[in-house]
């Protein structure tokens, strides 16, 4: 840091230039593979689902045959090691990933690859900055619910700092070290989480499989269901009146929770769908089979304003069981049979209605919930255990990169 102090010192003390991104950089739309050309071996495909984390997950990842595009100049589509991607579309929004492996692979549709001009930007310092700035590009999408769409346009007028050549390297030498030193710990910290997991997820689910003697009932029975709002995450406030999008259903929220992390105004909760204390919100859209129908409970003293794409299900039961259960393997047979859709994966919040569920007394209820929360507070509490570890990890990282990358713009304090 002191290296860095010295360098900024003597190199922009009075801050640096900020230019759009379509001035330092290229950008490469993707292709639209026909789905129904997928293949599970082959040249590989990099759609919106496969970029968290920061990273291009090849996990799962649909493939193609070359022969079947021999009229197509495939390789414009191109992604190599090291090449920036962004999702362009859907809950990713704005989402972006480095190529951090060997893999070749292509670019699917809605999703973008940026090529930085090397003499005036380093390729990992721009990477680490859209990296901080994914909600930004997410509010300069257009569109609404599932779908929101960033243009090219707004991606290329997205301004970003420019320091010194010197400077970016170095602030790239310090995040790169920093990632390095914890990768190896972080790893075998989630190694060790998903084998916990895994065995979580058994006992769970052996304590939810029921013989005769347990009623099997229909949702609709002992519960209704209301369809959420229509707010966006652009309408996100620090404070005000507390809400819940759908994608943060199974990317930031745990089963139970009290608090919200976003706001909104009173004007956009007033008309909002809202959820009471008790009251199970599952998300009806994904764009994978797993995530669709994640849900959470609201335990909050105060309402809570649900975005789109989501079902409140209000019903007279222990609330923590009826969501054990929507967790369980038995559970996602019964959603297989349901959902619907190819790039976007749907649930009618009607047809949950005929979900069945296995139904012992209210006291049983109560009796497998305590059980089952001490496993899932080993296991998932974020503010305990492996993964308070592995969050603490990932908030140092996230400290120093947001020092690190904050800049004077030079223009603001010229005379």
């Amino acid at each position: 840091m002191s290296r860095l102090d010295e360098l900024i010192e003597e190199l922009c003390p009075d801050g640096v230039e900020w230019k759009e991104l379509g001035e330092v950089c290229e950008f490469q739309n993707g292709y639209a593979f026909k789905s129904k050309l997928f293949k599970s071996i082959g040249e590989k495909i990099v759609r919106i689902t496969n970029i968290s984390d920061g990273v291009i997950n090849f996990v799962n990842v649909k493939c193609f045959d070359k022969m079947d595009y021999n009229n197509c100049n495939i390789d414009n589509y191109m992604v190599k090691k090291n090449d920036i991607l962004i999702a362009m579309s859907g809950a990713t929004t704005g989402k972006v990933g480095i190529n951090n492996t060997e893999y070749i692979a292509y670019l699917n549709q809605r999703v973008g690859k940026f090529t930085p001009n090397t003499k005036i930007l380093n390729n990992k310092f721009l990477y680490h900055y859209l990296l901080l700035n994914e909600l930004s590009l997410y509010i300069l999408a257009d569109g609404s619910g599932s779908q929101p769409n960033l243009s090219t346009d707004s991606i290329k007028k997205f301004k970003i700092p420019i320091p010194p050549l010197e400077i970016q390297e170095e602030i790239v030498h310090i995040l790169d070290s920093f990632t390095e030193l914890t990768a190896e710990l972080t790893a075998e910290l989630t190694a060790e989480l998903t084998a916990r997991r895994k065995q979580y997820e058994f006992y769970r689910d052996s304590l939810l499989t029921f013989g005769d003697e347990v009623e099997r009932v229909k949702l609709k029975d002992v519960a209704t269901i209301i369809r959420g709002g229509n707010f966006q995450k652009k309408d996100f406030r620090d404070k005000g009146f507390p809400c819940i999008h759908y994608g943060q259903i199974y990317t930031k929220y745990g089963m139970i929770i009290r608090d919200t992390i976003n706001f909104v105004e009173e004007k956009i909760f007033e008309k909002s769908k809202r959820a009471q204390k008790n009251d199970i919100i599952m998300a009806i859209t994904s764009e994978n089979i797993e995530d669709v129908c994640k849900c959470l409970v609201w335990m909050g003293d105060e309402d809570v304003a649900i975005s789109g794409h989501t079902a409140i299900i209000k019903h007279n039961q222990d609330p923590s069981y009826l969501a054990y259960y929507f967790n369980t393997e038995m559970f996602f047979k019964q959603k297989l049979r349901l959902a619907h859709g190819t790039k976007v994966i749907e649930v009618t919040p009607s047809n949950l209605l005929d979900i069945e569920i296995p139904l012992p007394p209210l006291q049983e209820q109560e009796r497998i919930v305590s059980i089952l929360d001490k496993f899932d507070k080993l296991c998932n509490d974020i503010s305990e255990g492996l993964p308070a570890e592995i969050e603490a990890r990932k908030k140092q990282y996230e400290y120093y990169r947001d020092k690190l990358l904050t800049f004077k713009n030079i223009s603001e304090h010229k005379d």
